[in-house]
């Protein structure tokens, strides 16, 4: 059965972001921000105890550093730096998930260091060196693409297990990828949503901003947590997959 993941902790102080306790009870897997886009010490303790509360698997979503811009700025960064970045992120969550007893299985990159990773094979190669070198094992989360085969043969020269997910809430182009946030339409209504969400779980594909068929065979399908439809997203979604 298809699991479904949502970035969530992405609050920072007294500034609160999306309904994570309301959301959690409805999701498999949890993206959970690591401090550098969003997120900090409490909010990872809290998050993490409510994932382990409501028996949902626990990720680190490390992001280039850049809490301004929420992640979804590009930077340049050398193949060390963003190794660096990388486990430093997970190592974070990781110690407070290890004191609470709720282990961390896999990393999903957010924003903008995620669409360099998809679309940048030198960023994709650092940030399998960053997780397949990290102490502990950890699969890697990644979008499905018609080219899957490419980071398939990247990640196995490593030893590096993938993930592979869709999106409910984003709208796709022609070649796999996600429409950029800076266009119009990129990030789909509720209707649009759960219509998407509901074809990736029937027939396994989407239909593009062009209206071509897709192909998506995905492990997991994402609703990001900070969307207005999420909460009633993940619900209505939740009863597709246990239809």
């Amino acid at each position: 059965m298809i699991k479904l993941n949502c970035d969530l902790g992405e609050s920072y102080g007294s500034w609160k972001m999306g309904n994570d306790d309301l959301i959690m009870p409805y999701i498999d897997m949890a993206n959970v921000a690591c401090g550098f886009h969003a997120g900090d010490a409490m909010v990872m303790h809290n998050t993490v105890k409510s994932a382990k509360a409501n028996g949902v698997e626990l990720g680190a979503h490390p992001s280039y550093p850049d809490l301004q811009g929420f992640g979804r700025r590009s930077m340049v960064m050398s193949e060390d730096e963003i190794i660096a970045i990388v486990r430093y992120q997970i190592g974070a969550l990781e110690g407070i998930a290890t004191s609470l007893d709720c282990p961390i299985t896999y990393v999903k990159p957010h924003g903008a260091l995620y669409n360099d990773m998809m679309k940048d094979p030198t960023i994709f190669i650092a940030i399998v060196k960053a997780v397949s070198g990290y102490a502990t094992k950890l699969a890697l989360l990644i979008q499905y693409t018609p080219r899957c085969s490419e980071y398939i043969k990247i990640a196995d020269k490593f030893s590096q297990t993938l993930l592979f997910e869709a999106f409910a809430d984003r709208r796709y182009l022609d070649d796999g990828r996600l429409t950029p946030r800076s266009q119009a339409n990129a990030v789909l209504d509720d209707k649009a949503m759960l219509n998407q969400a509901k074809q990736l779980i029937e027939s396994q594909s989407v239909t593009t901003d062009t209206g071509k068929t897709l192909k998506v065979v995905a492990d997991t399908i994402c609703v990001h947590g900070d969307s207005i439809h999420a909460l009633e997203g993940v619900k209505q979604i939740r009863n597709f997959i246990s239809a």
